[in-house]
């Protein structure tokens, strides 16, 4: 799972701006094209390292010596220090970049069980604490990387000696002139096993903290997990604020001293309920660190044991995660196979690599559940120089057409977890099974946001400046469809008085589907979710159709091809570009270098731990608004580019892909 871990907060006095609307527009750096792989760092190791990126085509070359992580470098980094400044050197002589592995808010004392002074020992106070004083100690068997004897602890962002001497090694890491600091998991401690449900932490600090900003004691103040108690809502959102400002310090230290540094979280909660529970949020953190390192499988273990589903679970987080970022990288630190695994480790790693991407997102390489190695060096090789030949088709930013907007409310998400998530994958498993153009629409891009649908999947929390957007959208001839209790409470989780969408459209809310097509107002709304009656139907056929290839007759393909009729019927809607393909393509539509491409994944036919070989699809066809004499390109997943035979008809370019095995991408050239 992880390596290492730990997180933090600057004084009360120190604000960053994370709620500033998000930019598609971010300047792309070297972290937007990254091809990585871990590796240990010591001086006698660093000529193995700068050997293995050049011969696996590494670009971007993680290093770790965890000088946070590790009590006897916390409390003296020198000599780790001196080993980063030599490999950031050999790094630059290659014409590649560095970065450095450090944990935020985990610490780690070797053969505790032996030593006089372990961070513990010294600074009981400084450790997080459940709400009965519990620390967040922990040792040899408690998780994978902790050693028998060691002792592991988990610290308060808010003890103010550590956060201070942490700085300072941020400030020291990054004048060596490495590239990057990777910061792993800053969280608060609810992901180990019996502290799940503590809603940490109540340490001293943190409690302090807590009443300086509300004037609440959260140890008395809170009901702990009852979402109707406005005071726990004041936690979740203070917990959420604490680390995303922890790592805006870590930001502001280490580009204080090195402007270029780049600042890189791992985070492996998903876009559901898991981040409110740690407190670490990748919607707030990508206005704050320069990219993200997910963690993520989608809900299946590693890519070995990933059934369809999963995987489609796994393209919505990805997508996700790049709406949030705007223009910054994401980076997948996700796993292909385990020595456990029946099958063998070379397709996995490839369809990893290939939905990462197909998504856009940058490929970690690992062997089995750490950072480093690989389950496969040739295989690597062979992904990454071909990543390499054709980075800028991948990486270059992707812009909408002509888009469905999918609606994402971090709020209701933080409230309301279950119920919103289960809608909103739902809308988009629609968008990507049934090869619609979508874009992931948040409170930072609502204002930009010009496609002809909005779509708002039981977007329970709604604030009144979100409303007012809604509004002035669907007022400039666009189409909403909004469903379930849309609207039901503010941004801070209080039920309103009036829901202020049904009051602008002027409904009342029934049992009934109600639809309005007068004027500019065009809307539907949904009192059962669509996405969550797809999420149902998929749940229980989609699998199965997967792996035997036939999906005519069933219910959820049944649904899929209604709810498309019904929207574009209602709104007039046609997209700008059509693709006759099975649900069990996922596809993404988008404008790259200013020209559109079609992004595909096939996931037919795969298996858990038994099939990791497509069924492979015939005769997609892809039709392009274009002109006569318009030319069409397709590059297969590891394979060359190669021109199609396009027909012209109708102010369209008509063509049909060679059999799609693992997927590639479409593009049209005028």
């Amino acid at each position: 799972m992880f390596k290492c871990i730990i997180s933090c907060t600057l004084s009360l006095q120190f604000v960053f701006s994370y709620a500033q609307p998000r930019k598609d527009s971010e300047p792309q750096d070297w972290t937007n094209y990254t091809r990585i792989a871990g590796h240990g760092l010591n001086k006698g190791n660093i000529d193995a390292t700068i050997k293995d990126a050049e011969e696996t085509h590494l670009f971007g070359i993680e290093v770790d010596n965890d000088i946070t992580g590790r009590y006897n470098s916390f409390l003296d980094p020198k000599d780790k220090l001196d080993d980063i400044r030599l490999l950031a050197a050999r790094a630059h002589a290659i014409n590649n970049y560095a970065f450095v592995y450090i944990a935020g808010l985990e610490c780690i004392t070797a053969n505790a069980d032996k030593t006089e002074h372990t961070f513990f020992k010294d600074h009981p106070d400084w450790v997080q604490r459940d709400i009965n004083n519990r620390p967040a100690m922990f040792g040899g068997g408690d998780a994978f990387w902790i050693s028998k004897g060691d002792e592991d602890v988990w610290i308060s962002p808010y003890a103010k000696e550590w956060r201070k001497k942490y700085m300072e090694h941020i400030r020291r890491i990054a004048a060596t002139g490495i590239d990057g600091i990777y910061v792993d998991i800053p969280y608060w401690m609810t992901h180990f096993e019996g502290w799940e449900n503590t809603w940490a932490s109540f340490d001293e600090y943190t409690v302090e903290a807590f009443r300086i900003k509300t004037g609440l004691d959260a140890r008395k103040d809170l009901k702990l997990g009852d979402i109707s108690d406005a005071n726990f809502r004041k936690w979740i959102d203070f917990r959420i604020e604490t680390l995303t400002e922890f790592m805006a310090e870590i930001t502001q230290n280490a580009k204080s001293v090195n402007p270029n540094c780049k600042i890189i979280a791992e985070i492996y909660p998903g876009i559901g309920e898991e981040a409110v529970r740690v407190g670490a949020d990748v919607y707030e953190l990508y206005n704050v660190v320069d990219a993200i390192a997910h963690e993520f499988s989608g809900g299946g273990g590693n890519a070995a044991s990933q059934n369809p589903q999963h995987w489609f679970d796994r393209m919505i987080g990805m997508y996700t995660f790049r709406a949030f970022a705007g223009g910054k990288a994401s980076w997948m630190l996700s796993y292909s196979w385990m020595k456990d695994n029946k099958v063998k480790p070379v397709e996995p790693m490839k369809n990893l690599a290939l939905s990462n991407l197909v998504a856009g997102t940058n490929n970690y390489d690992a062997r089995g559940q750490v950072m480093s190695g690989s389950n496969d060096i040739e295989t690597r090789k062979l992904i990454y120089k071909w990543i390499a030949k054709n980075e800028n088709i991948f990486y270059k930013p992707r812009k909408p057409i002509a888009p469905i907007g999918i609606y994402f409310s971090p709020k209701t998400r933080n409230y309301y977890s279950d119920t919103f998530i289960e809608s909103f994958q739902g809308m988009m498993k629609i968008m990507l099974q049934g090869h619609l153009e979508f874009q992931i629409v948040t409170p930072g891009t609502l204002k930009e946001f010009t496609g002809k649908v909005l779509i708002l999947p039981d977007v329970k929390c709604v604030s009144a400046n979100e409303a007012d957007l809604i509004q002035k959208y669907l007022n400039g001839d666009k189409g909403l469809i909004f469903t379930g209790e849309t609207g039901r409470f503010d941004d801070n989780g209080q039920e309103n008085k009036k829901n202020m969408i049904f009051d602008f459209l002027k409904i009342s809310g029934s049992d009934k589907v109600i639809k309005s097509g007068n004027g500019k107002n065009k809307f539907i709304y949904y009192p059962e979710c669509p996405g969550k009656t797809y999420s149902k139907y998929t749940k229980e056929e989609f699998d199965q159709a997967a792996w035997s290839g036939s999906f005519q007759k069933m219910n959820f393909f049944s649904f899929l091809n209604n709810f498309k009729r019904e929207v574009s019927g209602h709104f007039g809607f046609n997209s700008e570009i059509t693709i006759d393909a099975s649900p069990f393509i996922s596809t993404q539509v988008a404008l790259v270098e200013g020209k559109p491409h079609v992004f595909l994944a096939n996931f037919s036919g795969l298996k858990n731990d038994q099939v990791v070989n497509q069924i492979p699809e015939k005769d997609i066809k892809i039709n392009f608004m274009g002109t006569a004499g318009a030319r069409v390109f397709y590059l297969p997943f590891l394979g060359r580019k190669q021109e199609l035979n396009a027909q012209f008809a109708d102010g369209q370019v008509i063509c049909t892909l060679p059999t799609v095995e693992k997927g590639g991408v479409v593009w049209l050239e005028d």
